[in-house]
């Protein structure tokens, strides 16, 4: 019969101590996050007398609000198409700029990464009055073409050095494998480097994900008060009235905004996790 092995004291309190902790702050954690479901489905009398109570009813009158007052449909739309394009204009360039860092060897490519390391010392205001008049000068202006072609300028220094990081994890030999076997740079980069920058990939998709969906101030500015293209973070202002603030109606609408998050994470979270783990093992 096999010994069962049995942890020292020490280890039983402080693995009891550990998991004690983290179920608590899941549940600080949580209570807001109910409070902010819950709110969504009452009026503001409900909200105000019984903050932390079960909605009365759980009908949907507050997200039907909210989609007619800031035209929530075509918000969400223009989100999307913004985040996507930006998306897949930042991979288009971020895949290319970090193939050819990790293959470089000499003192040019390390002067390269440092310029592109440069951006992370760029504060978000202090680029917003040049960005400005870049937009005004190219006739851009009150335009979600130039806040696409923005987005990625904003997100290329993070997504190069994760990208960069796991490239110079592949075996070299692989690389020259497939020259032997006769294949150009660009077979090198999408048949060798890309399927196994799979989990790099879905946390730069991710990370950008977050940062392009949830863009206030520059939409803001650079898009203007036109609601045929505004996107969904400056919609959301919209309900918020001079009479008053309908605050059920208000967190129906910000509710909305968080579901596209949520499918994204689940859908990547996997990826992301085996990019942690990778990691974690090779560090």
């Amino acid at each position: 019969m096999a010994s069962r092995t049995v942890l020292p004291l020490r280890d039983r309190l402080g693995s009891l101590t550990s998991g004690t902790l983290a179920w608590l702050y899941a549940a600080i954690l949580l209570i807001p996050f109910y409070y902010f479901i819950s709110s969504s489905f009452k009026t503001n009398e409900e909200i105000f007398e019984s903050p932390l109570a079960l909605p009365t009813s759980w009908d949907l009158s507050n997200f039907a609000t909210a989609f007619r007052q800031a035209d929530l449909g075509l918000a969400i739309a223009n989100s999307a198409l913004t985040t996507i394009s930006a998306l897949v204009l930042t991979l288009l360039l971020a895949l290319p700029a970090a193939f050819a860092l990790a293959r470089a060897q000499g003192r040019l490519g390390k002067v390269i990464e440092n310029v592109f390391n440069l951006g992370f010392l760029i504060p978000a205001f202090a680029a917003l009055f040049p960005t400005f008049l870049l937009a005004a000068a190219v006739g851009l202006f009150h335009t979600r073409t130039f806040v696409v072609l923005l987005l990625p300028a904003t997100a290329l220094p993070l997504s190069i050095v994760i990208l960069t990081a796991f490239m110079r994890t592949i075996p070299r030999e692989l690389e020259e494998a497939a020259s032997m076997d006769g294949a150009s740079t660009l077979q090198v980069l999408r048949q060798v480097y890309l399927p196994i920058c799979i989990p790099g990939i879905a946390t730069v998709l991710l990370l950008n994900f977050l940062s392009f969906w949830n863009s206030y101030l520059y939409p803001l500015i650079l898009i203007g008060p036109d609601t045929a293209q505004r996107t969904i973070q400056v919609a959301l202002p919209t309900l918020k009235v001079d009479a008053g603030t309908d605050y059920g109606v208000l967190m129906a609408g910000t509710l909305l905004t968080l579901l596209p998050v949520y499918l994204v994470y689940t859908v990547l979270q996997k990826q992301m996790q085996k990019a942690l783990v990778s990691g974690a093992v090779k560090g």
